[in-house]
């Protein structure tokens, strides 16, 4: 894919309507790199102006601050400011809640003052403006999915009925697990937990959701989140389950049901 960078904007004294922020996972997970190509094309296909920072995006420091080194938070925190401020940033999409959260939530203290919108909310606006255009009957028409709320954007920021209503939108059957919306349960890799190994116990937190979500009977697990899907993922392999259950990104399913 031919992205175009903030330097090339502004190379070219242009800046686009939005930064994409693609973050550590979207760059290098291999699994959430098949999501961050998924949304690229959602914003193509509708012609939105947007960018990367490419070599220029740093981690944003969120795993250094849950696991409690807020020196290197900081550190992070400081340099992506002044890149995104050099450019006159305004508007911040990212496909991660944890990304989103911090960008949102924390960086306006350290004099990061930007909107940031999560990729589910943006991809509902544009099907909302009719800039979405999605097949009729499309791929997901009437299959079994069910939805799970990532702490960081549920939670953490109450964004609830925008993911849903994307899912809406592409005609399935939406079947809500035991414990869902404020009620939600994490996927086991907040914190930084997604770094470390777990406590001792019983069993492990992605088990333990991953049960709720294939006892729904939905084909297909949404996420919004690259480290839920990691987690989600292993905990359906762990109950061979991996090939009646797929665990996909919104941006993926909207992705595959474009006009």
């Amino acid at each position: 894919m031919n992205i175009k960078s903030m330097a090339a904007f502004a190379a070219e004294g242009s800046s686009p309507e939005i930064l994409f922020w693609v973050g550590c996972a979207g760059s290098f997970d291999q699994r959430a790199q098949r999501v961050t190509k998924a949304f690229a094309s959602i914003l193509e296909k509708v012609g939105l102006s947007f960018a990367i920072l490419g070599k220029e995006e740093m981690c944003t420091g969120d795993p250094a601050r849950r696991s409690g080194n807020e020196f290197l938070f900081q550190m992070m925190a400081y340099n992506n400011i002044q890149t995104m401020n050099a450019y006159n940033i305004k508007r911040i999409v990212t496909t991660c809640p944890h990304c989103f959260n911090v960008l949102k939530n924390e960086y306006p203290a350290l004099g990061g003052n930007y909107e940031v919108v999560h990729h589910t909310t943006l991809i509902q606006e544009l099907i909302n403006d009719g800039r979405i255009q999605l097949k009729e009957g499309g791929s997901f028409k009437g299959k079994r999915i069910t939805y799970h709320d990532s702490c960081y954007l549920g939670r953490a920021n109450n964004v609830y009925e925008a993911p849903r209503a994307v899912l809406e939108a592409l005609d399935v059957e939406l079947v809500e697990m035991k414990r869902c919306r404020t009620n939600g349960l994490c996927c086991g890799a907040g914190g930084a937990q997604m770094f470390k190994e777990d406590e001792p116990g019983t069993t492990r937190i992605n088990f333990e959701r991953s049960e709720e979500a294939l006892a729904t009977g939905a084909s297909i697990i949404a996420s919004n989140c690259p480290f839920c899907t990691t987690m989600l993922s292993d905990g359906v392999k762990k109950f061979e389950q991996e090939d009646n259950v797929q665990i996909m990104d919104i941006a993926e399913l909207v992705a595959a049901s474009l006009k």
